[in-house]
């Protein structure tokens, strides 16, 4: 199964994420937004962030994990590839994300994103699938 795919979208980015779980979706959808950020083929490193959150309902909370990643990656200035979610609810995640710093990488950035968005956000599952269609403000 593929982790994600692009589709176009007036202004900003519009992306189609997969997983076998809600899990997987949650990694899948940060992998495919820093993957839109930078060229992560064949990037390593091993700074480790840990984060927990919570919001209202599993969308929200989806969307509340990629802005704290966009958070980390311009406050911190760290590039994440690899994504771990540890403990997943409707309204609670608990997860960890490797990655390094940008520094001597810049050259590996791609495209800015400001922010994930609510627009026509909404969890699909079926029996052994998840999908979810997730807009970027660029």
């Amino acid at each position: 199964m593929k982790r994600y795919e692009q589709f176009p979208h007036t202004a900003d980015i519009g992306v189609r994420v997969y997983g076998k779980d809600p899990k997987e979706l949650f990694e899948n959808a940060a992998f495919a937004m820093f993957d839109i950020i930078a060229d992560l083929e064949n990037l390593s490193g091993d700074t480790v962030e840990d984060f927990e959150l919570e919001a209202p309902d599993r969308e929200a909370l989806l969307v509340a994990w990629l802005d704290e990643l966009l958070y980390n990656f311009y406050t911190k200035q760290l590039i994440f590839y690899k994504f771990q979610i540890e403990e997943l609810t409707g309204t609670r995640l608990k997860a960890r994300a490797t990655g390094r710093p940008v520094g001597a990488n810049r050259n590996r950035l791609k495209t800015e994103i400001k922010a994930a968005t609510y627009s026509g956000l909404k969890i699909k599952a079926s029996d052994g699938a998840c999908e979810v269609e997730i807009i970027f403000d660029v």
